[in-house]
């Protein structure tokens, strides 16, 4: 897909990352759970928990690893957005603002209550990281972090 970028096109740049979409796929793919490499190049788990989803003994080790990635690609700034109708939500933007002030990572993490549509929004001249269908087709460029992050711990994902 031509939208799509590597990490090291993140740098100076703007990213703005589907906070629930990403951490519950490199939650999946670190504890084993099954992730698929679809036919448009994304990443994709399949437990289907998104609705239901609550922190995990994984949560904090995936978003370490996803910061981590994020400050070594070097970005300009990073907006993290969790949608607010689910539980916790609040907490977990804060966990985030805490790491990324200890990586000093500039930028944000927040709740909203139209998170994809702002990610459809914001994405003029900005990298979001998703692999929402509907946010990847209104985007202008696409990272695919939990791929990234999959390639760095040598984790082949299955294919559809």
């Amino acid at each position: 897909m031509a939208k799509t970028v590597v990490l090291p096109a993140l740098r100076s740049k703007a990213v703005f990352v589907d906070g629930y979409n990403v951490l519950i796929t490199t939650e999946s793919l670190r504890a084993g759970f099954p992730v698929y490499l679809c036919d448009d190049g994304f990443l994709r788990d399949v437990r289907g928990i998104f609705r239901s989803y609550r922190p995990s003994q994984d949560t904090s080790s995936a978003l370490q690893e996803i910061l981590n990635l994020l400050a070594e690609a070097g970005p300009a700034k990073v907006a993290i957005l969790l949608d607010q109708q689910m539980s916790g939500s609040g907490e977990l933007a804060g966990q985030i603002r805490i790491h990324m002030a200890d990586l000093g990572l500039p930028g944000e993490a927040r709740t909203a209550r139209d998170a994809d549509h702002q990610l459809k929004i914001c994405s003029v001249g900005a990298i979001v990281a998703t692999s929402d269908g509907n946010v990847i087709d209104a985007a202008s460029s696409v990272i695919d972090l939990p791929a990234e992050i999959a390639r760095r711990l040598s984790i082949t994902p299955l294919r559809i």
